[in-house]
């Protein structure tokens, strides 16, 4: 009977492996091997695909008159600086004794790619291969991944979305960037007085650095307007409160011109003779006094973007920062697999949540998660959750939502001040869905003023339920101070105290953050601040939770975005803007944030058999030859220059470089 031979992503992945399994086995240079099993690794990528010039050396130099560059067949080669342990790698996979290869990197797109190339640059080598999937590293996890490991050709669809992805990223960087550099590249050296500028493309880069542009844009043009509201005190005895006032249909201002919006006028002339005409009233009364109640729930958990959007608001990192720490706590077994867009479990693991609970009861270094954990099991509130919004199979693809293992008491004790911080966010987030719900009080009063309305609207919370536990995410007004309204009836008449006028103005729309980048990129450009809407509505977004970190720092690297290091807000260079006006001009759709989505639900949909790879493989190749042959025949060259120096205009004198 011959090895099984098991193949991981990192070395320190393999050692856990070795340490979980207990296998006692001899460590040689870049594999350790023991009776029955071998272990050995990869580093990351090691095998890229090749640049144009090793199709011809004659693509070494740009030219135009070459482009498209759409190969036939593409062309890999092992990344230099890890040769050594690929050949180590390669040499395992096609030893005689190995039967059987247990595939056990990163269960996801890339980990997919990173393993398969390897197998294809070793030959493909004729074994039983099978694929490890699981959702921590845990031992229990490890052991459940190697006992109901699937033949790896189950994942060919996830493998063959794995190489659209990196072909269709290599042809339009190669064809885009080549084509836009050797047509305007020199109009933007001489604009930036620079020596040489190359106009760097990418399907999902170009798209982030639209949104930023464009909404950098909007607020530059952003022109404030001021508003008046009027408001009114009433009393009853000893208590008082404000009403405001609203042109609702019966009001003389219902609808007029005069109105900036229903609560607020254009001019403060105009709000002074509402309050004018209504000073002769002594009394108002008391239309309508209508009692509600809300019930509000724990958000859903974390996937891996609302805790990169999380961390930026709360530490001001940056989603790269969040993704390395959160990939230690990962390999420390604390949490689950983090690259993930789930924000619910599945059933299966929610049938077997008691274990990871009763675990967390054992936390001693940090009371409050372990005395949560206690109270959650005590009043049985699991008991629930497999029918809760928590819990969804149909909204899981790869891995459920980023949630604690409850192993690894010890390994936190040893963790920084920050990778405890992150860790603590995430078990409280998962605590607080067992919790009740938080219970408000909501009470709306309409007064009425000589036919005009006026409105007060108050929210108590009574019972705080999982507010409790997320005392951060309270943003409720607890104050108790108008219960008296309560005792407040229809018919009711009330005196009429100090009219004010207040004066609002509106504001421009927010700059992105690293963080709510990374949110807008998961809803397709769409930066939606309410939470339950932006699950409801989420589809195919811009890039993979596992890249978008990496895109945004990448465009901070080649200085299209500068990102301010103590709030994470992003802004364009004036590099940045000029790519954008060359891209804009020419091929434009590449910055439109729903057509680049559509390419990442085309993906998926290969990845779910719902299309054929060669479907996908045609658009693609269509799309580049077209923007090409479109983009070569253009002759607005003098409209760009103007357009550039515009941008060069805004941003002041530039320092030749």
């Amino acid at each position: 009977m011959g090895k099984a031979l098991f193949v991981t992503e990192k070395p320190s992945v393999a050692m856990e492996f070795i340490k979980l399994l207990k296998v006692n086995g001899k460590k040689s240079d870049g594999y350790v091997e023991g009776q029955e099993s071998i272990f050995t690794w990869c580093v990351g990528h090691m095998v890229t695909m090749c640049y144009p010039e090793a199709y011809d050396i004659k693509f070494k130099k740009w030219n135009l008159a070459e482009l498209p560059f759409l190969p036939k067949e593409y062309k890999y080669d092992v990344i230099p600086n890890v040769k050594k342990q690929f050949d180590t790698v390669s040499r395992l996979l096609n030893r005689d004794d190995v039967d059987v290869i247990y595939v056990c990197t990163d269960s996801g797109r890339e980990g997919e790619y990173i393993y398969r190339l390897v197998d294809q640059m070793a030959g493909t080598p004729n074994k039983v291969k099978k694929r490890v999937w699981i959702d921590s590293q845990t031992e229990e996890e490890i052991k459940r991944g190697i006992k109901e490991a699937k033949p790896l050709d189950q994942y060919d669809s996830l493998a063959a979305s794995a190489y659209l992805r990196a072909k269709e990223d290599f042809l339009l960087g190669i064809n885009f960037s080549r084509l836009l550099t050797l047509m305007y590249g020199r109009k933007i050296s001489e604009v930036l007085s620079e020596n040489h500028v190359v106009i760097a493309v990418g399907r999902v880069m170009s798209c982030v650095l639209g949104i930023v542009v464009n909404r950098e844009r909007e607020i530059r043009n952003f022109t404030k307007t001021s508003f008046y509201k009027v408001n009114v005190e009433l009393k009853k005895e000893e208590n008082a409160f404000d009403a405001e006032w609203k042109a609702v249909e019966g009001s003389r201002y219902y609808e007029s011109p005069l109105l900036y919006n229903d609560t607020g006028f254009k001019a403060r002339n105009t709000a002074e003779e509402l309050v004018t005409s209504l000073k002769p009233a002594e009394l108002a009364l008391i239309d309508e006094v209508k009692k509600t109640k809300e019930t509000k729930y724990a958000p859903l958990l974390f996937n891996l973007a609302e805790l990169q959007n999380e961390c930026t608001k709360r530490f001001k990192i940056s989603p790269d920062e969040t993704l390395g720490v959160i990939q230690k706590l990962y390999e420390k077994k604390l949490l689950t697999y983090p690259r993930t867009d789930a924000r619910v479990i599945s059933s299966a693991v929610a049938k077997e949540i008691g274990k990871t609970l009763n675990k967390l009861t054992k936390f001693s270094y940090n009371p409050s998660i372990s005395e949560n954990a206690m109270k959650i099991m005590k009043n049985n509130w699991t008991k629930d959750i497999v029918k809760s919004k928590y819990v969804d199979d149909s909204k899981i693809t790869d891995h459920y939502a980023i949630i604690p293992t409850g192993e690894g008491e010890g390994a936190v004790r040893t963790l920084g001040k920050l990778e405890r911080e992150i860790f603590e966010l995430v078990v409280t987030r998962f605590l607080s869905i067992f919790f009740p719900p938080a219970k408000y009080s909501k009470l709306s009063i309409t007064a009425d003023i000589m036919g005009e309305k006026f409105f007060k609207s108050i929210k108590v919370c009574i019972e705080r339920g999982y507010l409790d536990i997320l005392k951060n995410d309270s943003k409720e007004d607890d104050d108790n101070s108008y219960l008296w309204l309560n005792e407040l009836r229809k018919g009711n008449k009330l005196k009429i105290g100090q009219f004010t006028i207040k004066e609002g103005e509106t504001s421009p729309p927010k700059r992105y953050t690293s963080g709510s980048m990374v949110i807008a990129m998961e809803n397709a450009g769409k930066l939606i601040e309410d939470d339950d809407l932006r699950e409801q509505i989420k589809g195919s977004g811009i890039g993979t939770s596992a890249t978008r970190a990496e895109i945004i720092k990448k465009l901070i690297n080649i200085n299209y975005l500068t990102v301010n290091s103590k709030t994470q807000i992003l802004t364009p260079t004036i590099k940045g803007e000029m790519i954008y006006e060359v891209i804009s001009s020419s091929i434009p759709s590449l910055l439109n944030p729903i057509l680049t989505a559509s390419w990442e639900k085309g993906l998926k949909m290969v990845y779910e058999k719902e299309i054929e790879p060669s479907n996908f493989m045609g658009k693609l190749e269509d799309y580049t030859r077209n923007n090409i042959v479109r983009v070569k025949s253009q002759n607005n060259i003098n409209l760009l220059y103007r357009k550039l120096l515009n941008v060069k205009n805004t941003y002041g004198p530039v320092e030749a470089k």
